[in-house]
Parts: structure tokens; C-alpha cells; sequence
């Protein structure tokens, strides 16, 4: 993995920085990014784990032996059924879709917080540090039993946002 200064990245602040996302072998690349709904996978750290391998239908995740390994992604495989994403116990896996609209994309990601946002609320789009970076509308909650009492929220965000906004804060 390629090196990060000192001030930057998971080891020292906690979250990826864009160089150890960018050089993880499950981050997507701008074409397959710019083919529709794709899933990114954030995880940089080698660690024992491994549902999100065994949660893809399509094998497009693959960690293998041993489950230290970190997931390699093949994009092609893809199809953005996101079945991967409430798996992740790291909360590390996300759908992207930068062809939704001309100037407006969707993320989903993770949400395990109460009250559970619904579909057409306006709500405040988070970076990986929790900072507001944009407006966003909530598009889809998914909850069904199978994802383990992970729901999964989409939101639309500015295009240009797509592989910054993580999460979201409700508005008071």
C-alpha cells in the first residue's frame, strides 16, 4: 500500500485517507464507477474477517485464505445488489451510483441509529469524520430481517460528492 504522511490516514487519525482508499484492492476505479450502481469497499486494514466474501451472490468479493487478507474487488462481477453492505461488521462497504442524474448521485450505506430517517426527509450528507458536507434526501430505507437489524439507507447527493458523503445526521 502506498505510504501517507504522518498527520494522514487510518493508523494515526482513524479514517482512510484518500490515498489508502484509492490503493485498497476494493476500491472500484472511475470506469467501472461511471458503468452505474457499484459497491465500494473501504476497508485497509488487515484484519480476520470475512462475511462480506461469503454475502457476495456474484463472487465479485474475494478475500481467501488467510481471512486477514484485505477483500480484493472485482468490479466487473458487480451487479450493486448491495447485499454486502449491512454484512460488513466494519461498516466499510458502500453502493455508489453516479449515473442516477445528471448532477446528482445516490449513496447507501449502513445505518444503525434511532429514530430511522424515511424516505423524502431532508437530512445533513457526512464525510468518514462525520463533518456535513452536503444537503441530501433519503431516497430508500431498507431494514428486511436478513440484513441483521442493519438498515440500509440511500441518499441523493451532489454528484461531485459521491465518494465523500458516508453517512448522515438528521436535522434537528
Amino acid at each position: 500500500m502506498k505510504q501517507v504522511g504522518k498527520e494522514e490516514g487510518v493508523r494515526t487519525t482513524g479514517i482512510p485517507s484518500k490515498e489508502e482508499l484509492e490503493a485498497s484492492p476494493g476500491y472500484p476505479n472511475r470506469e467501472a464507477l461511471e458503468r452505474g450502481p457499484i459497491v465500494v469497499i473501504e476497508c485497509v486494514q488487515d484484519i480476520p474477517c470475512n462475511p462480506c466474501e461469503m454475502a457476495c451472490p456474484k463472487g465479485a468479493i474475494r478475500i481467501g485464505n488467510p481471512i486477514t487478507q484485505l477483500p480484493v474487488f472485482y468490479a466487473e462481477r458487480c451487479d450493486g445488489c448491495g447485499r454486502c453492505i449491512p454484512i460488513c461488521p466494519g461498516q466499510a462497504i458502500f453502493r455508489v451510483d453516479i449515473t442516477y442524474a445528471e448532477d446528482k448521485a445516490t449513496v447507501s450505506f449502513p445505518y444503525e441509529f434511532l429514530p430511522m430517517p424515511k424516505k423524502g426527509d431532508m437530512v445533513q450528507g457526512v464525510n468518514r469524520a462525520g463533518k456535513t458536507v452536503c444537503e441530501a434526501e433519503v431516497l430508500r430505507v431498507q431494514k428486511p430481517k436478513k440484513f441483521a437489524h442493519t438498515a440500509v439507507i440511500t441518499v441523493t447527493v451532489p454528484k461531485g460528492l459521491s465518494m465523500e458523503v458516508r453517512s448522515i445526521k438528521q436535522k434537528p
